[in-house]
């Protein structure tokens, strides 16, 4: 979902005297799922440049980004229906045909554990794939210490089935700070906080400290008026 479908609940709805989306935990939250929708976004781009290029980078890629994003998209929608509060819920808008739907994509792509075990079995046996994907992840390197020290602890060989969830999911955030990156996108400091340096299992939970301002003026340029 377009993260700016946020911007006139949030920016209209008062609490405590404040507009919703100038209070500071709010402003966290709408931050992290701005960075969360675009380095989906950016994922999928790179996966169909990859494709156009004939690059055997898709052969992995397109395993790695549908397990991840279809993993995230569930719990996205969750907290995008909270941040428009009951307007959210109510089936007089598009949320909740949007949270109903979300976990059908793990489905109708692939089962989770279908899709890891698919790109670990790419990984075995396409060492054109493996060596295209170790090129895309290690040319964004040197940027970001977080990014560097996150590699350096990545596995991408001698990989065992039990652990092809975790596997594709470290992969997958790899690849997403690595898109960002070479875009020279002013996002990727901030998902590298987020994911990498102090990640958190629910968005806007992170203690990284990220401008939050301009990533969400980014997504909503309108919003913060």
């Amino acid at each position: 979902m377009a993260i700016d479908a946020l911007d006139a609940p949030t920016a209209h709805r008062i609490f405590m005297q404040h507009r919703l989306i100038e209070q500071p935990a709010m402003m966290s939250v709408l931050a992290d799922l701005a960075v969360e929708s675009e380095a989906a976004t950016a994922l999928a781009f790179q996966v169909g440049a990859a494709f156009d290029m004939a690059d055997p980078l898709s052969r992995l890629l397109t395993p790695i980004a549908k397990y991840w994003v279809c993993k995230r998209a569930p719990a996205m929608v969750y907290v995008a229906m909270e941040c428009l509060g009951g307007t959210g819920y109510v089936e007089t808008g598009p949320m909740p045909r949007l949270f109903r739907q979300s976990p059908l994509n793990a489905i109708w792509e692939g089962s989770g554990n279908v899709i890891a075990l698919d790109a670990l079995r790419a990984m075995a046996r396409e060492p054109q794939a493996l060596d295209s994907l170790r090129e895309f992840l290690f040319s964004a390197s040197g940027r970001y210490p977080s990014y560097d020290n996150h590699l350096k602890t990545l596995k991408i060989s001698g990989l065992a089935e039990h652990n092809a969830r975790n596997i594709v999911e470290q992969l997958a955030i790899s690849a997403q700070a690595a898109v960002l990156d070479n875009a020279d996108n002013p996002v990727a400091e901030a998902f590298c906080k987020l994911r990498l340096d102090r990640p958190s299992n629910l968005f806007g939970a992170s203690t990284a400290v990220i401008d939050t301002r301009s990533i969400i003026e980014r997504a909503m340029p309108t919003a913060l008026m």
